[in-house]
């Protein structure tokens, strides 16, 4: 009986300490930060055409991606750290790499144009809104999340090729490429129509809270 209040006092403070670690000490946002590290090291390894060593770090940076968010569901450590964490390694990994891998003659420049066309004007139609509207939630379509995906494998691919050159990985390279610009195109446009859609809802909606706040003082 008397080590009652001992135990209870230790759970309370168990709980009290895990809402005092910091989000940067989470192990999801550990490992999204370890992607952001590898992205120069990465780049280096492609630009010295060490491609085994460049194709290893790609494939360690692509699973600390997938675990990162098992890990943020298992341990129910979701943070706003680390939304905002993870869109910016992803993009800063295959960014980099794309434009590398373009300058170096490995990919063809349309390709990095297309992706880097869609991601600015994705950009700056979320800045647009968050100005000009009252809309905060951009989280990534569907579609947005298979051209994610399609360009993490388009990449590895793009890797692998250089280093295993055999006739089925180049036609995986090529595949995947043409994946990646169809689906880039295709949620590029589905979200300037879902964009378009939630300005619509917003304008629609204002009228009638004017017209009732009219009426309420009438």
């Amino acid at each position: 009986m008397s080590t009652s209040p001992d135990v209870t006092g230790l759970n309370l403070h168990s709980l009290a300490h895990a809402r005092r670690v910091s989000p940067l000490r989470m192990a999801p946002n550990l490992l999204t930060l370890l992607r952001i590290l590898l992205a120069p090291f990465l780049v280096m390894a492609v630009l010295e055409r060490r491609f085994a060593l460049g194709f290893a770090l790609f494939l360690v940076a692509a699973c600390t991606d997938a675990m990162d968010g098992l890990l943020a569901r298992w341990l129910r450590q979701r943070t706003m750290l680390g939304q905002y964490l993870d869109p910016v390694a992803d993009k800063l990994l295959l960014s980099s790499l794309f434009l590398v891998l373009t300058q170096m003659g490995i990919l063809d420049p349309r390709v990095t144009v297309i992706v880097f066309g869609r991601d600015i004007g994705m950009l700056l139609t979320a800045a647009i809104l968050y100005r000009t509207t009252n809309l905060r939630d951009f989280r990534p379509s569907l579609l947005g999340k298979a051209n994610s995906f399609s360009q993490v494998v388009t990449i590895g691919v793009v890797l692998l090729n250089l280093i295993y050159q055999q006739p089925w990985v180049a036609d995986a390279r090529e595949a995947m490429i043409d994946a990646t610009v169809f689906l880039t195109v295709a949620s590029g446009f589905h979200y300037a129509w879902v964009a378009s859609q939630r300005i619509g809802e917003v304008t629609n909606s204002a009228p009638s809270s004017a017209s009732g706040g009219d009426s309420g003082n009438g």
